[in-house]
């Protein structure tokens, strides 16, 4: 039997039959009608000399010659969906899509999209707020931010660090006055953060207290699953956060949130920019993450007459 390849309409066609166990579903997909997608999957028996399909009352089932093409078609097609989605992206010059969490999107990114904009106003950037695994291929995603440990990324991908996290506990100007020393922090409303709770070692309250020697228990008034809503409820004087300066620089220069103590925790966990390899020197990817790392360079401020003790050393 030749090489030669059959229409690549016909091989769509049975794709979606293969997929869909349904003629009528496939025609649906394709915007074709059945007796035009029959058609087309009968022209693939033809030139394959052999049925494809078992054909039912109601239903149709793979032969065995359908069941060992569809196990290379289905994969060919996102092969092919995945080039065109890639070259259409690359002529896309002018778009960015990043995707970061919902709390650094909010904090950090949303404040500076002013500034990017000054410095390069032919890139338009898109986000994805969310902590979701995304797929760079399926979901049109060109950059991630991510916070954790790292080392994990594919060997597919170019990853980055841009920003090392450490915590202190932060709140509004009007409580620092009330809870000013480390004894009277034992009862302040304290407000916990779900958003770390994966970090080893954890980067917590309990943590907190045990680097600064204090034998109380920390007793939480609040929790929340998203740190900026911990932030928001902090900056409006709803109680004591344990902010990361990362998410909280807004709010510290604005002065709705202070830092009263000078201890602070850091971690191994840090914020890096993640894309597929090769993508980093893209113009436009390589002009992001230079401003990234210019953008972070404010946090140093924040560090100034701070004490820092890695939270490994206080684990229990």
């Amino acid at each position: 039997m030749p090489d030669r390849l059959p229409p690549l309409t016909a091989l769509r066609a049975f794709d979606a039959a293969a997929r869909h166990m349904s003629f009528a579903k496939a025609a649906d997909e394709l915007h074709v009608t059945p007796a035009a997608l029959s058609f087309q999957i009968k022209s693939l028996e033809d030139h394959l000399g052999a049925p494809l399909f078992r054909r039912l009352n109601r239903a149709v089932e793979l032969t065995e010659a359908g069941k060992t093409l569809a196990v290379g078609t289905e994969p060919g097609f996102d092969t092919l969906r995945n080039a065109w989605r890639n070259v259409t992206r690359a002529l896309e010059s002018n778009t960015l899509t990043v995707t970061a969490g919902p709390a650094f999107t909010a904090k950090w990114l949303a404040p500076r999209l002013f500034h990017f904009a000054q410095a390069y106003p032919e890139i338009e950037l898109r986000f994805a707020a969310t902590f979701r695994i995304l797929d760079f291929d399926r979901d049109d995603v060109d950059v991630a931010i991510r916070f954790g440990m790292g080392g994990r990324e594919s060997a597919a991908l170019f990853s980055k660090p841009i920003i090392n996290d450490w915590v202190t506990p932060m709140m509004h100007p009007a409580l620092a006055e009330q809870y000013s020393d480390l004894a009277s922090l034992t009862r302040a409303p304290l407000l916990d953060q779900e958003d770390t709770r994966f970090l080893k070692p954890p980067l917590d309250w309990p943590a907190w207290f045990r680097a600064a020697g204090l034998d109380a228990a920390p007793e939480i008034s609040a929790s929340f699953n998203q740190a900026d809503h911990a932030i928001d409820a902090a900056a409006a004087g709803g109680g004591v956060v344990l902010g990361r300066v990362s998410l909280t620089e807004r709010d510290l220069m604005e002065g709705r949130l202070v830092m009263p103590f000078p201890l602070a925790l850091t971690t191994e966990a840090h914020y890096r920019f993640v894309c597929p390899k090769g993508a980093e020197t893209r113009p436009h990817v390589a002009a992001f993450l230079a401003w990234l790392e210019a953008e972070a360079q404010s946090l140093h401020a924040y560090r100034e007459g701070r004490v820092f003790v890695p939270a490994a050393d206080v684990a229990d």
